[in-house]
């Protein structure tokens, strides 16, 4: 399972059985200064039996991590106890603009095309096919 974890949205993405192809499944929204939505993201990697977290580390363009990476890392942390899943991070640089490109030249109409949750579910799954293609976890 692929999660892009954003302050406002959270995608979510799925590989098919072999782990070859990743997909976008959905998007979760966060309620400003309420906790990360654990308990749903534990409840779609139990019912589509998930083996393994793959989540986006937000590395800024230095490569350096800042607060927001050791957020992400909390999260992990925490979902990984929650759901006893190894998570693993990949470096999450541009996925977001590279699933805004792909939503917008996918013949869409304007109206779904703009909107931010298939944008972070698409991210998501670039995150998971980065892990599926063989990049560096962190």
């Amino acid at each position: 399972m692929g999660v892009d974890f954003g302050e406002k949205r959270v995608g979510v993405a799925l590989s098919d059985a072999s782990a070859t192809l990743a997909s976008p499944l959905e998007t979760l929204r966060r309620r400003s200064g309420q906790r990360p939505p654990l308990k749903a993201l534990a409840n779609i990697a139990r019912e589509h039996e998930v083996e393994r977290i793959v989540l986006g580390l937000p590395l800024p363009l230095s490569g350096e991590e800042d607060d927001w990476c050791a957020e992400v890392r909390r999260v992990g942390d925490a979902l990984s106890a929650r759901t006893g899943l190894e998570v693993v991070y990949v470096d999450e640089r541009f996925t977001s603009r590279r699933a805004e490109r792909a939503v917008r030249s996918s013949g869409l109409k304007r109206s779904d095309r703009e909107e931010k949750a298939r944008v972070d579910a698409g991210a998501a799954a670039l995150i998971l096919q980065a892990f599926l293609d063989g990049a560096p976890v962190r």
